[in-house]
């Protein structure tokens, strides 16, 4: 047990300061924007908008974490990394505390499209971070500890947002998400100087060519949209699945659901920690982990025994393990000596278009076709996912000899 014990911590070894900063201001930010979560309960309950206006206004909550992302990218290969992170959190400070008060719908269209756009700024310029102050070597698990706090910072917004509404309203929740924002804009500027990265800033910044230019790493990027497509299913068709076709609780599902960011938190840095010291591709890798979310869906129309659905997401959950560390860390090597910025706002922009169509298009499906036919079709994305990156494994192979 001692043995487990400190070869867990042991995982986390290595890293450095200023990426454990990163990750403590990331986790501050995702807590706070705890909104998000409670945006639709808002919308019906305190806007009274109909379900089809929702709709549209998550929409342009995806259109702007589109535009944010590509944003970002410029921002960071023009301003650096830095500039770019601690504006992105100031700015998007003030407009949570003013998202609150639109009372029309195209007025909270354009409020939710402004916010996405300017917190969304922030994603290209973190995973550029990662690259500046990270050793090579730890880039990967880097990653995988700004993903934890991620996870924990989703994990503990909703908990906390739900307790501010039963105290203080949606009201104090858009003041809490601002003030949090603000916190974390003002932990940048106090805690983490580009000073301090390992990479000089010309190395950050530089005179090259953008990621739509290359030709394999536009490859990866439609393969991670259609990865995205069929990972975002579990949260929100899938959940559909669980109470329709098995009749789960809410508690039930919510149970289920927490056991993916449990498992997350408990074993995704040892097990990237022990699959890098392998002699394997991060491409292989992803490809594994597309494949494993791919099955997921597979196994649950194979039976109707509710325990097949614990399978599932312990499937999904180990594919989410590998193959977001990996790809990120694909993205950020692609872009060495490159417009970095322009490289991961491709990456974060391919997870903004999954959002855009996923949802719906799976709605649409279970519609029309059913659950089993479209738990089959997530799968044959999958497998064409795997497809296309075995295809840009073999490209590289042949670029590198």
């Amino acid at each position: 047990m001692r043995k487990l014990y400190n070869s867990y911590f042991d995982s986390f070894s290595g890293l450095r300061k200023e990426i454990w900063l990163l990750s403590f201001i990331t986790l501050i930010n995702r807590a706070g924007t705890m909104v998000i979560p409670f945006l639709s309960l808002y919308l019906t309950k305190s806007r009274d908008f109909s379900l089809e206006e929702v709709g549209w206004i998550l929409s342009f909550f995806g259109l702007g974490s589109v535009t944010g992302s590509w944003l970002g990218g410029k921002l960071t290969d023009k301003i650096g990394h830095y500039k770019t992170m601690a504006g992105s959190l100031i700015i998007s400070s003030v407009l949570f505390v003013l998202l609150q008060y639109p009372t029309t719908f195209w007025g909270f269209c354009i409020g939710i499209y402004l916010v996405m756009t300017v917190a969304d700024i922030f994603r290209p310029a973190v995973f550029v971070a990662i690259s500046a102050y990270s050793k090579p070597e730890n880039r990967t698990r880097s990653v995988t500890l700004i993903r934890l706090a991620i996870n924990l910072g989703f994990s503990a917004g909703p908990a906390i947002g739900g307790f501010i509404i039963a105290t203080a309203g949606y009201n104090g929740l858009f003041w809490i998400d601002g003030i949090t924002c603000l916190a974390a804009g003002i932990l940048l500027l106090k805690l983490l100087h580009p000073k301090k990265s390992i990479a000089e800033p010309e190395d950050i910044v530089v005179n090259a060519k953008s990621a739509l230019t290359d030709k394999l790493y536009v490859i990866f990027i439609v393969a991670m949209v259609i990865f995205g497509f069929i990972f975002i299913q579990y949260f929100s068709t899938m959940p559909l699945y669980y109470s329709n076709f098995h009749h789960l609780s809410e508690f039930e599902i919510g149970l289920l659901l927490g056991m993916n960011g449990l498992l997350i938190f408990l074993l995704e840095m040892p097990l990237i920690k022990f699959m890098e010291s392998r002699k394997h591709t991060a491409t292989g890798y992803v490809i594994l982990g597309t494949l494993l979310t791919g099955i997921s869906f597979l196994v649950i129309n194979l039976t109707e025994w509710t325990g097949i659905i614990v399978l599932g997401m312990l499937l999904v959950t180990i594919g989410e393990m590998i193959a977001f560390p990996f790809s990120n860390s694909f993205a950020l090597n692609r872009s060495d000596g490159r417009k970095r910025g322009s490289y991961m706002a491709l990456y974060s922009i391919a997870f903004s278009i999954s959002h855009i169509f996923g949802h719906n298009s799976g709605m649409q499906l279970i519609d029309r076709f059913g659950f089993k036919f479209t738990w089959y079709t997530m799968f044959g994305l999958a497998l064409l996912a795997c497809l296309l990156l075995a295809y840009l494994k073999y490209k590289l192979k042949n670029e590198n000899l």
